[in-house]
């Protein structure tokens, strides 16, 4: 792996924190920037899949010890980002065109009656709460920025679950969109691909709020098709 210089590596800054404090909450803020850092590089595709990466490398690279980077690795590893490779480190991992489709096969089993039961049980002012995060996924999209739409996507399908008040349901939907989110074989959407897939989190709100329950159906399912999503 290639070793950077600061200037080489601009993010690299952001990862240590800025204002010193206790061990305990200083060694959680840069876990946390690390962790930041690595979801970055892994959806940015400055991370390869099916390459190794060891912690200390990491480590010397960014400007901080082993002991974040490792904790933020093996919370990417439960999230099926990279997998782990005993005495060498983190090998990316590779999402086939079969993961993606499985992964969406159960995202429709999950969000789409999910939604449509709480098409039929919330006000229609409701939804206007979540036109904030549907914005916010628009203008990152328009910007062609990658990593900002998939956090963006995420913390929209988290706060849509989160409406059912099913804890485990957000729980898990967040997870399966984390894995569909990753790096396939290297391959990533193109701006205007990234604008269509945020604008039907606009278009799903609207036909939420006008009761077209059909419609809320049609749009969630294609929402979460595979096809859809080779991030």
């Amino acid at each position: 792996m290639e070793q950077g210089t600061a200037e080489q590596e601009p993010v690299a800054r952001a990862w240590v924190p800025a204002q010193p404090g206790p061990d305990a909450p200083r060694r959680h803020s840069v876990r946390g920037q690390v962790l930041a850092a690595l979801r970055e590089a892994l959806v940015g595709g400055e991370l390869t899949p099916g390459e190794v990466y060891s912690a200390p490398a990491l480590a010397e690279r960014y400007g901080v010890s082993a002991t974040p980077v490792r904790e933020a690795m093996q919370q990417l590893a439960g999230e099926g980002a990279v997998e782990v490779v005993p005495n060498r480190g983190f090998r990316v991992a590779e999402c086939s065109s079969r993961d993606l489709a499985e992964l969406a096969e159960v995202r429709r089993m999950l969000e789409v009656p999910a939604i449509a039961r709480l098409a039929r049980a919330l006000a229609p002012e409701r939804w206007e709460e979540l036109r904030p995060l549907a914005a916010a996924g628009v203008a990152a999209a328009a910007r062609g920025d990658r990593v900002g739409y998939a956090e963006a996507d995420h913390a929209f399908h988290v706060a849509l679950m989160s409406l059912t008040g099913n804890r485990r349901l957000t729980e898990v939907a967040g997870d399966l969109l984390r894995r569909a989110q990753w790096p396939a074989g290297g391959s990533r959407l193109r701006t205007a691909e990234l604008l269509a897939d945020a604008s039907e989190h606009t278009a799903l709100l609207d036909a939420l709020v006008a009761q077209e329950y059909a419609v809320v159906e049609r749009i969630a399912r294609e929402h979460v098709s595979a096809a859809r999503h080779p991030h």
